[in-house]
C-alpha cells in the first residue's frame, strides 16, 4: 500500500515550517491545539503526498490554510489549483482565510471552521 500521509523526505521541511510560522498561524494553533476548538483534533503542517497543509483535521479530511501576500501572485493561484484539485481527490475538504482576516477577526475565522466542520459531520 502506498503511503501518501507524511512523508519522510517533507519531515525537515514541516518542522522549519512549524518553527517559522508567521503571526496568523501562531494565533490560529493557539486556538485550534489540544482540541480546543469544539473537540476537533486538528495537526499542523501535515503533508499530504508533496503538500504540506497548514492545519489539517485527518478525523473530517478538513483543510485550513492560511494565505499570505503571496497567494496573490498568479503563479500561485494556480498552485493552489493544482494542490486543491490533488487533494480533493482524498476527499479532503479545505477552507482557506487570508492572513488579515485571522489577525483582526479570529473570532469569525473560528465561527467558519466550525460551521464547515459541523457541515462535514452531517453529510451522508
Amino acid at each position: 500500500m502506498t503511503r501518501f500521509y507524511n512523508w519522510s523526505a517533507l519531515t525537515l521541511r514541516r518542522k522549519d515550517l512549524r518553527n517559522n510560522a508567521t503571526y496568523a498561524e501562531q494565533l490560529l494553533w493557539d486556538k485550534l491545539k489540544h482540541s480546543k476548538l469544539s473537540g476537533i483534533k486538528f495537526r499542523r503542517q501535515n503533508s499530504v503526498g508533496n503538500y504540506i497543509l497548514d492545519f489539517y483535521a485527518p478525523e473530517l479530511k478538513l483543510c485550513v490554510e492560511l494565505d499570505g501576500a503571496q497567494h496573490e501572485k498568479e503563479e500561485n493561484k494556480e498552485h493552489d489549483l493544482r494542490r486543491a484539485k490533488y487533494l480533493s481527490s482524498f476527499n479532503i475538504k479545505i477552507i482557506r482565510f487570508k492572513n488579515a482576516e485571522v489577525i483582526y477577526n479570529i473570532e469569525k475565522v473560528l465561527e467558519e471552521i466550525r460551521g464547515f466542520a459541523e457541515e462535514i459531520k452531517t453529510r451522508p
